[in-house]
């Protein structure tokens, strides 16, 4: 039995850690030691890749737009110049007259009475003019968002405007005359001025 007994203490001694692998030993712990930054002791002070986030890169992503109208760019686009750019860019999606599908409907629809109108439009749900150039510029069309520039999206929110019928013809959209825009369903949004809670209300 001595004999068996020490067999099971040299294969013990030989699987157990060493010095040299990572959790066993000073030089396996400092290797592994971490820094304030959480990195790693043997971390590099830079990682040498990456550029500077310039002022130039960043206003190429800041293209979001606010409700009142800041941020919209210069630029302009007429309902004629809209419908050449919704037959190009838009029809196989949402139809001839915005009403066919298959995708949202645009035009159209129930009035906002006593409840949320369905479907829901443009015309008869969109609270503000300048969120709808928003929009477009940022994810139309569907496969190929941000294609359109800034005249085309003004265009084609001028001639989805004048399907449903708010503004005339003859309309000319533009960084001055987007938010002066009366959306019809504008009324039956209100301010969430509620207070109280442990967190956001969601």
């Amino acid at each position: 039995m001595r004999w068996l007994a020490n067999g099971v203490v040299l294969a013990l001694v030989a699987c157990g850690p060493t010095g040299n692998e990572t959790g066993g030993g000073a030089s396996g712990a400092d290797s592994q030691a971490g820094t304030p930054e959480g990195l790693p002791a043997q971390a590099p002070p830079q990682f040498s890749f990456g550029s500077e986030a310039s002022a130039a890169r960043v206003a190429m992503w800041d293209i979001d737009v606010r409700p009142d109208g800041e941020g919209l760019p210069a630029g302009s686009g007429t309902v004629a110049e809209g419908r050449q750019v919704y037959e190009v860019h838009c029809v196989e999606c949402h139809g001839a007259t915005g009403t066919e599908g298959p995708n949202d409907r645009l035009v159209g629809g129930p009035t906002w009475e006593d409840s949320v109108p369905s479907p829901q439009t443009v015309g008869n749900y969109w609270q503000y003019a300048t969120t709808l150039y928003d929009f477009i510029h940022r994810a139309m069309p569907q496969l190929t968002p941000g294609l359109l520039t800034s005249d085309q999206a003004y265009a084609v929110v001028a001639y989805v405007l004048y399907l449903n019928e708010i503004v005339a013809e003859d309309a000319v959209m533009n960084a001055e005359t987007l938010p002066a825009v009366a959306m019809p369903a504008r009324a039956g949004f209100v301010v969430d001025d509620r207070e109280g809670g442990s967190g956001p209300i969601r």
